[in-house]
């Protein structure tokens, strides 16, 4: 039998490259991803879970879901489009960890998480203290096998415009000069890109907790 995936956050720009990644991967027999609401695709091997993302426990009765599967968490949001700095944290920190806490009592096989160069708990910016909670509370819970990413500006076609990512596309592809020695690591990384190490990664690599900074994906991606 072959591998199973489960994708929380396949609506976002590295979770829908995410999905076409591992539906086309042969060892890949099922992809289950959970959704507010079904997208509008179909594939013999998807299989699409409506959820309340504030209600994940409710798959604590799930066991064949999790038990043996690889666990993607491409989840995320910003404080603008979320509204609140409460309502962001729930997204970024609170349903990522409950998804870790079904991983962990199901046995899953592994579990990989996108959360964002400059992670830190103790950060004095918001953004980045949510990403380093929920790196820090993910690993307290013992996942036999985590893989954390830390991206820099994500590029990719998103549904909405953001200025941020406009300008950094148009670095990235017209100012290469800027990507040269301790700059490399801030470099614009395609979510594409991102997908690719993800997928690597999960076939790949190591036991035990592993952290792909920016300037690592790229190689990661390419293994």
């Amino acid at each position: 039998m072959g591998q199973r995936a489960v994708i929380a956050g396949a609506s976002g720009l590295v979770g829908q490259e995410l999905v076409k990644l591992l539906l086309g991967d042969k060892r890949y027999e099922q992809v289950t991803i959970l959704v507010r609401k079904k997208l509008s695709m179909a594939h013999p091997k998807l299989v699409q879970r409506e959820i309340n993302f504030d209600l994940l426990e409710q798959l604590a009765d799930q066991r064949e879901l999790f038990a043996g599967a690889v666990i993607y968490c491409t989840l995320g949001t910003t404080i603008k489009k979320a509204g609140s700095q409460e309502a962001f944290a729930r997204v970024d920190y609170e349903y990522p960890l409950a998804l870790g806490r079904l991983a962990k009592e199901h046995n899953a096989d592994r579990f990989l998480i996108v959360t964002s160069m400059g992670a830190n708990p103790q950060s004095r910016i918001f953004y980045n203290r949510v990403k380093g909670q929920v790196e820090r509370d993910l690993r307290a819970l013992g996942l036999p096998s985590l893989y954390i990413f830390r991206p820099s500006l994500l590029l990719g076609n998103r549904s909405e415009f953001r200025l941020g990512e406009r300008i950094g596309a148009v670095a990235a592809a017209g100012l290469p000069f800027l990507w040269v020695g301790g700059m490399k690591r801030f470099k614009p990384v395609e979510a594409r890109v991102v997908a690719l190490a993800m997928q690597q990664a999960a076939d790949q690599g190591p036991d035990g907790e592993q952290i792909y900074e920016s300037s690592a994906i790229s190689r990661a991606a390419h293994k």
